[in-house]
């Protein structure tokens, strides 16, 4: 995962999305555990998703495997406060595109997540279909963030 500076500053996210912590995601030190800040980046690639769906004309409900999540842990997150999670999409191949995440609280990043989902066909990995590679260029992470 390249931790460039652009990475750590939520405007350069083409979206984002506000989240509120809850009791049961804190740890015994009252910080954010790995295991909620996992599923806050699961919860964003899956709302993300979503909006694809409604970001334009009609378009078929994708079917993605994931095939690879890496997160980087930078700093404490805490409960009670709200996360805003910022996604971008840094790479948009044949059958599979590449996300890049970060998890702000109070301004700050406090973790770096990255994501490839590959597209689905039938019995194996199929092409991007050409509306939803289309849909995805529209929330390209900024260039130079994404080599």
């Amino acid at each position: 995962m390249k931790h460039s500076p652009e990475r750590l500053v939520l405007a350069n996210y083409p979206w984002a999305q506000t989240m509120e912590t809850r009791y049961g995601d804190q740890d015994p030190n009252r910080h954010l555990n790995n295991v909620a800040i996992s599923r806050f980046f699961e919860e964003a690639r899956v709302r993300f998703n979503w909006h694809l769906l409604t970001a334009g004309p009609p378009l078929d409900r994708p079917r993605y495997l994931v095939a690879h999540v890496g997160i980087d842990y930078l700093g404490e997150g805490h409960y009670p406060g709200a996360v805003t999670l910022g996604y971008g999409v840094i790479h948009i191949g044949t059958s599979s595109f590449r996300a890049a995440k970060a998890m702000f609280q109070h301004d700050k990043c406090i973790a770096l997540c990255e994501s490839v989902l590959v597209h689905r066909g039938e019995a194996a990995p199929a092409p991007l279909p050409q509306a939803l590679h289309d849909r995805l260029l529209a929330f390209r992470f900024p260039t130079g963030a994404s080599q």
